[in-house]
């Protein structure tokens, strides 16, 4: 019996194939992300983008990605998950080259926003060709390898993208996804059989055209909040306009022949527990990286390579406990590691948000370090279980489809959490460094200048308006105004993630559910 048993949990020539191909597919985006995170500064001062440009910057991406990966899974079961895999890869790649180029902040967030198309028909094809090619019993196993795999590029990513912004090279963290590209197409191309869903038909482009546009009214409208304040119409129109179209997207998913939102899939109580919380933990993960990145190269005094270096307890831990993780979920279960890992994951941002102003990196290890190793542990135990709950709550006959959804709700989580907490840190920043610099005797120039640099948020730098005896106590000021702004949001971090167990806890059952049978009218 054992040998038969490790002889049927062997992986095929086309299984070790198609997780190669989805790996090195997989590996374009979380370097892309990854790398990208920690060379922000240098891509700020080089690009000379405000506080606002550098959210779209990475908003643009997420936007587009959110809005259109719903679309991209179901033509992947449509159309066949190979082909829609390689057309995005090669999207995807174009537009690398392009932000590679990018001479100003307009072109980069437009090259974006292309990279955003390309990954949603690459994101959702990655792990439905896993569901598509691998039987219930090898699933588990083969996501978990995936994710300790590209997990590694969580580890060097960091780094790596702060060797090169360091260097001078941050556009070469876009140039490095031609390769890998390259590879994945290949391997496609020669190796990985075609799979679809027959049943599958029709398209749904007017939903992703009213869940790109309400995302992209609501990001617009909260991130002028700070220049404009609530009371401007702009800043009305934008959030109201979003809410309508997302709100016009659901009702049109409820009605439409083919939707590229199944709403019947949320009667799942398993699939609806998952991804309410991938909206809050993913959410939390976006923001909380994306200002700890920040904080750590422009008020810590961190080198970018030393900022990225700082990630790779995360990285690590997350790496070497994916597959135990996804082990122990196949015989026991999701709940109790769903509800635990978060809990963990919000004492880790607890621990970050208590870290003030440090002498830089030599205090690492008793700052950010337990912090990091917290954050670490959580999502250790926690990204595989969600992504097996997720794909096994439903039958194979949606693979694509509950890959999709899942990576839109992650995605989305982190275009609202940025908007929303990229709005509150921008007003936080400016009212803290007006306190901070309110018994500073400036100049009326010199009070307009500082306004001015606090629309730079972290890369602001003293105005040279600024009399030179006041200059360290309005340098001094900044750190204070950021770090004041980074630990409220890494609190409200930390309560998302809290969030997040608690409905684990409530909607996720103990047990793993039997695959779910397709509905009889094919929705």
């Amino acid at each position: 019996m054992p040998i038969a048993s490790e002889s049927s949990n062997a992986l095929t020539a086309e299984e070790r194939w198609t997780l190669v191909a989805a790996i090195a597919a997989s590996c374009m985006v979380f370097l892309d992300g990854t790398a990208l995170n920690v060379a922000l500064p240098a891509l700020q001062r080089d690009l000379n983008a405000n506080g606002a440009g550098m959210l779209w910057v990475v908003n643009s991406y997420l936007l587009v990605l959110a809005a259109l990966v719903l679309e991209g899974g179901a033509l992947g079961d449509r159309l066949g998950r190979k082909r829609v895999c390689m057309a995005g890869l090669m999207l995807f790649a174009a537009a690398s080259l392009a932000c590679g180029m990018a001479p100003a902040t307009g072109w980069l967030i437009a090259a974006r926003l292309i990279q955003g198309v390309g990954g949603a028909l690459l994101v959702p094809g990655s792990l439905a060709l896993i569901s598509a090619q691998f039987p219930a019993n090898k699933r588990g196993q083969a996501i978990g390898t995936w994710s300790a795999t590209t997990t590694l590029v969580l580890l060097a990513g960091p780094a790596l993208g702060g060797w090169l912004a360091d260097a001078g090279w941050w556009r070469a963290i876009f140039l490095l996804n031609l390769p890998l590209a390259a590879v994945a197409l290949v391997v496609l191309w020669r190796k990985v059989p075609e799979t679809r869903d027959p049943s599958a038909e029709g398209s749904d482009w007017p939903g992703a055209a009213l869940a790109a546009l309400g995302l992209a009214a609501l990001t617009a409208g909260l991130l002028l909040v700070p220049a404009q304040g609530w009371a401007n119409p702009w800043v009305w129109g934008g959030v109201g306009g979003g809410f309508l179209a997302l709100s016009a997207f659901i009702a049109l998913e409820a009605h439409a022949s083919h939707p590229m939102l199944p709403l019947v899939l949320f009667r799942n109580r398993t699939f609806s527990g998952t991804n309410l919380l991938t909206l809050f933990l993913y959410g939390a993960l976006t923001a909380a990286t994306f200002f700890l990145s920040l904080n750590l190269v422009q008020v810590q005094g961190y080198t970018q390579l030393q900022a990225g270096l700082a990630f790779m307890p995360l990285a690590g831990l997350i790496s070497l406990g994916s597959r135990p993780a996804g082990r122990w979920a196949d015989r026991h279960g999701p709940r109790l590691l769903l509800t635990v890992g978060p809990l963990v994951v919000a004492l880790g941002f607890g621990w970050l948000s208590t870290v003030g102003v440090t002498p830089g990196p030599s205090a690492y290890w008793n700052t950010f370090f337990p912090g990091m190793v917290l954050f670490g542990l959580g999502m250790a135990v926690t990204v595989v279980p969600l992504t097996t709950a997720v794909m096994t709550a439903v039958a194979s006959h949606y693979a694509g489809t509950a890959s999709g959804v899942n990576n839109a709700v992650s995605r989305a989580a982190g275009v609202l959490a940025l908007a929303i907490f990229g709005a509150v840190a921008l007003v936080d920043f400016h009212n803290q460094l007006a306190l901070h610099t309110a018994s500073v005797v400036l100049s009326a120039v010199a009070r307009t200048d500082l306004r001015t640099e606090a629309r730079k948020f972290g890369a602001a730098s003293v105005p040279v308006s600024v009399p030179a005896r006041q200059r360290p106590v309005v340098k001094q000021a900044f750190r204070e105004a950021f770090q004041h702004t980074f630990q409220r949001i890494l609190r409200l971090c930390s309560v998302m993630a809290l969030a997040s167990a608690g409905l684990a806890f409530w909607l996720v059952p103990s047990v793993s559910p039997p695959t779910a049978k397709p509905p009889a009218n094919g929705k």
